[in-house]
């Protein structure tokens, strides 16, 4: 059977009840406003999405689905037919282009797939921080008098990385992932019995480079959305966001630490209305080549360093 070819993750949208405080967040967050419409603002980084969040005014607080883009014309059609009703429509955002969006099977989390979008010019401006490289003992990598120098400010983001959920049933989902669409597991995560119970996923370009994981999913009592996780250009970058968040007294939640699978440094934080938010530097990437991992549930497998993981991290 064909699959829908997806070329990459685009942007993830969010309602709000008090719209006001979420954009407050969500620039201290490091995300740059690019546009509005009506109840909508849309947040670019500085690569070439047009944009990476929209944070939408709603009478709930809801998780409202992540965008893909897809190679051709014909996978947004191919997308369309695996839910019925799911009609392509012109996207009213920046960028254009076409959408379609549909519901997965088991916990009717919203999709949404894109094509046609137009990219924007990468902002290199906002990319200045943190660019010198490295000394270290034995190797000194910078001129003489050539200083790191930085600004105290958000962690502008580069764009989105990736975005997890929690299903109810773990074996359907990823059934319906991994045979419609060019989603390939990085690692596959077993519980005590030996059965699988959560995924990293990728997509599959074949030798082309690609993040160890764009989606994520495990499976739980209650589906509700994990987090979304943003990357930023390095872990100078990181820091400064981090003193930033808490200058401005934002809420942490875990960080900041070194994962295990994946390898990224992160720092998790709670926006305004308690959804989970990451930076993120430093993630592997994975080709055709490289083998599935596996591993055992459980805390041990998290994170290398860093503050112990919380309790409600794990819910």
């Amino acid at each position: 059977m064909p699959k829908v070819s997806i070329t990459r993750i685009a942007h993830v949208y969010y309602r709000y009840r008090d719209l006001d405080k979420a954009h407050s967040f969500l620039l201290d967050f490091g995300l740059i406003e690019v546009d509005r419409r009506q109840d909508r603002i849309y947040y670019r980084g500085y690569g070439t999405e047009p944009f990476v969040f929209c944070a939408e005014k709603a009478n709930e607080d809801e998780f409202a689905g992540a965008a893909f883009a897809v190679d051709s014309f014909e996978d947004l059609e191919l997308a369309a037919s695996l839910c019925s009703g799911s009609k392509i429509r012109d996207l009213d955002a920046p960028g254009g282009g076409k959408i379609v969006s549909l519901q997965d099977p088991t916990n009717k989390f919203p999709f949404h797939f894109i094509h046609g979008q137009s990219h924007t010019s990468y902002d290199t401006n906002k990319e200045d921080r943190g660019t010198q490289p490295f000394n270290y003992p034995a190797t000194k990598n910078r001129d003489a008098g050539t200083f790191q120098r930085f600004e105290k400010g958000p962690a502008i983001v580069h764009k989105l990385g990736h975005f997890g959920i929690c299903t109810t049933n773990f074996e359907e989902t990823f059934k319906f992932f991994t045979e419609n669409f060019n989603f390939v597991p990085s690692d596959l995560i077993d519980d005590e019995t030996g059965r699988d119970v959560a995924t990293f996923l990728h997509l599959d370009r074949g030798k082309e480079m690609v993040d160890h994981h764009c989606f994520f999913f495990y499976e739980g009592p209650k589906p509700h959305v994990r987090h979304s996780s943003f990357e930023v250009h390095d872990f100078d970058t990181q820091a400064l966001g981090h003193d930033w968040l808490t200058e401005q007294g934002h809420q942490i939640c875990w960080g900041v630490g070194r994962h295990l699978l994946g390898s990224q440094i992160f720092d998790y934080w709670y926006d305004s209305a308690k959804f989970i938010m990451e930076h993120y530097i430093d993630g592997d990437v994975v080709n055709s080549d490289t083998p599935v991992a596996k591993s055992k549930l459980g805390k041990d497998g998290l994170s290398v360093w860093g503050p112990d993981v919380p309790l409600d991290f794990l819910t």
